[in-house]
């Protein structure tokens, strides 16, 4: 499946806000799945009607540490079932593709020291790891902003079976480094300990995937990218219990000049390309012709 280009689904999450009657909350797309499961599978049925060939779980924010201040630890398994049969409705409706297991980051986005140690994670992420694992195909771990983060969230799905695509997220300002100041050649020696199936620089902006894409090709696994359309990830947000109303999506990024970024891409070798926060699905469909033919 990753020798040819697998055109990835949009931003889930920021198009549940979009299309929510109701306000953010720290929640995210975890409160407004429980509150309108309908616009999950909308969100679903239009990026495969725009040419994506998979469908990513609204799983991103199901995790302990995010839903136990709300009182609902016990809905942990609920929840993750609820979104991985959205996604699986949807994709036996539109009669093809992949459904991708969302794994999002402990401690908060964009903030990897409020991760806890890689041991410690790994534990958490074979639970989560194991209720997705009679829905999906493969694992996306995502948005992973240090080097100890992605080690513990890859121990953890790996441990499954299954496999697992690995999500890398890199500074605005200098994509050679990761949001946690390291350098993102160091993930090299974990790409090469571990083995996912395939690494992608996700949720930074396109100007840092440029100059990303080229480090993590050194590790010789398959490759791609989704960018955001955030302007930056302002302080505010980095602090845990943000809502996402604190970030201002891009006015220069429509979707034929979000497709000139893919384009690049797909011309160093990336054969997964999609895309994060407020890339939609006209996005979506602009890669399809372009990228694809379709």
């Amino acid at each position: 499946m990753t020798m040819t280009m697998t055109l990835l689904d949009g931003g889930m999450g920021q198009e549940l806000i979009t299309r929510s009657p109701d306000a953010a909350t720290p929640l995210w797309a975890t409160r407004v799945m429980m509150d309108h499961p309908e616009l999950v599978r909308a969100v679903h049925d239009d990026f495969f009607a725009a040419g994506a060939d998979v469908a990513t779980t609204n799983t991103y924010a199901i995790l302990p540490d995010r839903i136990e201040t709300y009182d609902l630890a016990d809905k942990l398994a609920e929840l993750h079932e609820a979104a991985c049969q959205i996604a699986c409705d949807a994709r036996d409706n539109h009669g093809s593709g992949e459904v991708l297991g969302a794994l999002g980051p402990m401690g908060w986005s964009y903030r990897a020291d409020m991760a806890p140690p890689a041991d410690e994670a790994a534990v958490i992420y074979e639970q989560i790891a194991r209720i997705q694992a009679p829905f999906v195909d493969r694992f996306i771990i995502e948005t992973m902003s240090g080097i100890d983060q992605a080690r513990g969230a890859l121990m953890g799905a790996l441990s499954v079976g299954k496999p697992v695509w690995l999500g890398l997220s890199v500074d605005d300002v200098d994509g050679v480094k990761m949001r946690s100041g390291e350098p993102l050649e160091d993930a090299l020696d974990l790409l090469s300990d571990l083995r996912p199936e395939a690494v992608l620089i996700n949720c930074s902006v396109p100007e840092a995937v440029d100059t990303a894409l080229p480090v993590i090709a050194r590790a010789g696994l398959p490759f791609g990218a989704y960018a955001n359309g955030f302007t930056k990830i302002t302080p505010n947000f980095a602090a845990k219990g943000a809502t996402v109303d604190s970030l201002s999506a891009r006015t220069d990024l429509p979707p034929e000049r979000y497709a000139d970024f893919a384009a690049s891409w797909q011309a160093q070798g990336a054969t997964l390309i999609g895309g994060c926060c407020e890339v939609g699905p006209d996005h979506i469909r602009a890669l399809a012709h372009r990228l694809k033919g379709a």
